[in-house]
């Protein structure tokens, strides 16, 4: 059994990072092995609409045709027996990296079929984990939660599940605010928060981790 986790954020040992780390951790603890895949480190772009993926008979039909470093993800990502996807909020949404992962992902297996749901092989259990600097209450009323739905459909959709959601509010962006400008915070708030949930939410993603592994050793 191999869940990879994909990090959607440039800073890959911060919040994001941390949290993912403790969602492998859990699905270890049910014998997973895991695998995470940080895609600021790779150099790709988003899908370019070249439709290769949808010609019938074609090459790539059902794959994507871009050869660039997220190739070999999308390979191995391909015959994944679970995925958790990982973002920053940036603007109120997902980060640029982690939407054009998805694109290139999730759109070749979207085949346009009437007969064809899903041009994925399995049903496979997954998880998307949110960070982001806002309060629970902020982000409701941002609309944050909306705007990162589209992700979620499509995972159900094209791996078969309905996925698992985790939200990781207030968080802290900088390691010494005194730095930055920053008035508009208070890292004194901020740290009691973070000393008290921050814990929290990372036996919640390793627990996310745990339920995805045990979701997939019931498919089998």
């Amino acid at each position: 059994m191999k869940i990879y986790f994909v990090n959607g954020s440039p800073r890959k040992k911060w919040n994001t990072g941390t949290v993912l780390k403790k969602a492998a951790e859990g699905a270890a603890s049910q014998g997973a092995e895991t695998e995470l895949v940080n895609l600021y480190d790779l150099k790709y772009k988003g899908c370019v609409s070249c439709f290769a993926c949808k010609m019938i008979g074609g090459k790539f039909h059902g794959k994507c045709a871009q050869k660039d470093d997220l190739t070999p993800i999308l390979e191995k990502l391909s015959a994944a027996d679970g995925i958790v996807f990982g973002t920053p909020i940036y603007f109120y949404n997902i980060t640029s990296g982690m939407q054009a992962f998805l694109e290139r992902f999730f759109f070749p297996y979207d085949l346009y079929s009437r007969e064809i749901v899903s041009g994925y092989t399995q049903k496979i259990p997954s998880g998307f984990i949110y960070t982001m600097n806002m309060s629970a209450e902020s982000m409701h009323k941002a609309g944050i939660d909306t705007n990162v739905k589209a992700g979620q459909l499509f995972a159900e959709e094209i791996l078969g599940m309905k996925p698992e959601v985790l939200y990781v509010n207030n968080t802290y962006q900088f390691s010494n605010y005194s730095k930055y400008e920053s008035s508009k915070f208070s890292e004194t708030e901020k740290a009691v928060y973070k000393q008290a949930q921050f814990p929290i939410d990372c036996q919640k993603a390793f627990e996310m981790g745990q339920k995805i592994a045990e979701k997939n050793l019931r498919e089998k």
